[in-house]
C-alpha cells in the first residue's frame, strides 16, 4: 500500500489527503530528464582535452563549434517539443526524448570523424531541448500548489547530479596524464583513442531507465483537460490528492482554458499585449541565466583553470569539485524555494554571481592564479546553484497561462538555447580579444542588470496554484 499523507490543502476550507509518494515518484520520473540533460550537457568538458586532439582541432573556430553545435540542437528540440507536447501530450515526448539521449549517447561517443561527432552531438541536443521543455513543465502541471517549487527544483537536483555524474565519470575514466605530455602523446594514448568515447557512451544506461520510467507515469491532468479529457484527468488528480482535490482542480482548470481556442495555439496568441508581458519576463529570465556566465566554467573549465595555472590531471580534479559545490547549494535552493520564494533568491543569485565574476576578473588581472581563481569561480557556482539554475526552471513552468503553457514554455527555452549557443560559440572569441578578467567582468556585469529587473518585473510566486498564478497575471 502506498502511504497516504495528510496535508492541509491550498484551497480554502479543503482538506487534501496528498499521495505523496505517488507526486514523488512520477516527479522523479519526469526528472530524470534533467539528469540526462545535465550529463550529455557537461561530458564533453572533460572530454573535450582528448576529442580535439583525435580530431586534431586547432583553431578557436572549430574549437567553439564543438562545444557549442549541440545548442542547435536544443533550439530545434525546444522548438519542436512545445507544439508536439500540445499535440501528442507530454508523456509522450518524454519517450522520445529518452530514445534520442540513448541513440545519439552512443553515435556521438563512436564517431568516426569531425563530422559525424558534429552530427550526433546536435541530434543529443535535440533531446537535451525537449527535456528542459518537457521535465519542468509536466512537473509543474502535476504538483499540488504548496510543494510545485521544491518538485520544479527537484529538476534542477537531478542536472546538478548528471553534471556531477559526468565530471566523476570523465574522472575515472581518464588515465592519468603525464605532466608536460604533448599533443601527439595525448591523441596516441588510451584517452585520445578510446577514453573520451566511453565518457559520451555512459549516459545510455539512464538513458533506458528513464524510458522505461516515462512509461509507467501518467498523462500531464491539464494537458488531459485541455484536450476534452477531463475525466480521466479528475483519476489521475484523485489519485494524487484524493477525490475532493480532484474536482476542485478540475473545476479551476477549465475555469483558465477558454474552449473555443483549446486546440490551436497561435504565435499571435502569445503577443497579446496582457500574454506578451509575461512571456518578456519568461524570455528574460531564460537569457539571463545563460549569459551570467556560468556555463562558460563548465564547458570551458579546461582553459580558465590551465590558464590559472593548473595541469590537466587537477583540472579534472577540479571540475568534480565545481559539481559538488553546484550540488550543496541547489539542495539549499529546494529547501528554500517555497519559503523564501522565488525572487528572493533570484536578487540573491544575481548579486552574488556578478560580484564572484567581478572578483574572478581582478584574480587574472593581478595574477593571482590557483587557489584564488579556484575560491572565487567556486562562490559564483555556489550563488548560481542556489538562485538562477533552479528557480528559473521553477519560473518559467508557473507563470504562462494553461492554454499557451507549452507554446511559451518553448518559447522562453528556445531563447534559452539562443543564449546558451551565443555565450558557448563565443567565449573562446572573447577570451582571445579582451582577456579572461574583461570577459567576466561582462558576465558581471549582465548579472548586476539582471538584478535590476528580477527586482522590478518578476512576481512571487510561492505557495500560488497555476490558476491562481493566471488570475493575478493575466486577468
Amino acid at each position: 500500500m502506498i502511504p497516504v499523507a495528510p496535508v492541509e490543502s491550498t484551497v480554502p476550507g479543503m482538506k487534501s489527503n496528498y499521495n505523496l509518494a505517488y507526486v514523488w515518484m512520477i516527479s522523479l520520473v519526469a526528472a530524470m530528464g534533467g539528469l540526462l540533460f545535465g550529463y550529455d550537457w557537461v561530458v564533453i568538458g572533460g572530454a573535450k582535452p582528448f576529442f580535439e586532439k583525435f580530431f586534431n582541432l586547432t583553431s578557436e573556430a572549430q574549437i567553439g563549434w564543438a562545444n557549442s553545435c549541440a545548442l542547435l540542437g536544443c533550439l530545434v528540440g525546444s522548438l519542436v517539443s512545445g507544439a508536439l507536447s500540445d499535440k501528442f501530450g507530454r508523456k509522450k515526448l518524454l519517450l522520445v526524448s529518452a530514445f534520442l539521449f540513448a541513440a545519439s549517447s552512443i553515435l556521438t561517443g563512436w564517431a568516426g570523424s569531425f563530422n559525424t561527432f558534429v552530427a550526433w552531438r546536435i541530434v543529443g541536443g535535440v533531446a537535451i531541448g525537449m527535456a528542459s521543455n518537457l521535465s519542468p513543465m509536466y512537473i509543474a502541471e502535476v504538483a499540488p500548489a504548496h510543494m510545485r517549487g521544491r518538485l520544479v527544483a527537484i529538476n534542477q537536483l537531478t542536472i546538478v547530479f548528471g553534471i556531477l555524474g559526468a565530471q566523476i565519470a570523465n574522472l575515472l575514466i581518464a588515465d592519468k596524464v603525464a605532466d608536460g605530455a604533448t599533443a601527439d602523446m595525448i591523441r596516441d594514448s588510451w584517452n585520445g583513442q578510446y577514453g573520451w568515447r566511453w565518457m559520451f557512451t555512459a549516459v545510455t544506461a539512464p538513458s533506458l531507465f528513464f524510458f522505461i520510467g516515462a512509461l509507467l507515469v501518467p498523462e500531464s491532468p491539464r494537458w488531459l483537460i485541455k484536450n476534452g479529457k477531463s475525466e480521466l484527468a479528475r483519476r489521475i488528480l484523485a489519485k494524487i490528492g484524493g477525490q475532493s482535490y480532484a474536482d476542485v482542480e478540475v473545476a479551476d482548470i477549465q475555469k483558465t482554458i477558454a474552449t473555443e481556442e483549446v486546440h490551436h495555439v497561435r504565435f499571435s496568441d502569445l503577443m497579446v499585449p496582457k500574454m506578451r508581458k509575461i512571456l518578456l519576463v519568461g524570455v528574460v529570465l531564460a537569457v539571463l541565466q545563460q549569459w551570467s556566465g556560468i556555463n562558460v566554467l563548465f564547458n570551458y573549465a579546461e582553459e580558465i583553470y590551465r590558464s590559472a595555472g593548473y595541469g590537466v590531471n587537477d583540472i579534472m580534479f577540479n571540475i568534480v569539485i565545481t559539481g559538488a559545490i553546484n550540488l550543496v547549494f541547489t539542495l539549499l535552493a529546494i529547501g528554500l524555494v517555497d519559503k523564501a520564494g522565488r525572487r528572493v533568491l533570484m536578487l540573491i543569485g544575481c548579486a552574488g554571481i556578478g560580484l564572484s565574476h567581478f572578483l574572478i576578473g581582478a584574480a587574472y588581472v593581478f595574477q593571482l592564479k590557483g587557489l584564488a581563481v579556484l575560491i572565487f569561480t567556486l562562490c559564483s557556482l555556489g550563488c548560481y546553484g542556489m538562485s538562477l539554475a533552479p528557480i528559473t526552471w521553477v519560473l518559467i513552468s508557473e507563470i504562462f497561462p494553461n492554454r499557451i503553457r507549452g507554446a511559451a514554455i518553448s518559447v522562453a527555452v528556445s531563447a534559452l538555447w539562443i543564449a546558451c549557443f551565443i555565450l558557448t560559440y563565443t567565449f573562446p572569441i572573447l577570451n582571445g580579444a579582451i582577456g579572461t578578467a574583461k570577459t567576466f567582468w561582462l558576465y558581471g556585469a549582465i548579472c548586476f542588470a539582471g538584478f535590476f529587473f528580477v527586482w522590478v518585473k518578476v512576481p512571487e510566486t510561492k505557495g500560488k496554484s497555476l490558476e491562481q498564478i493566471e488570475r493575478e497575471l493575466v486577468d
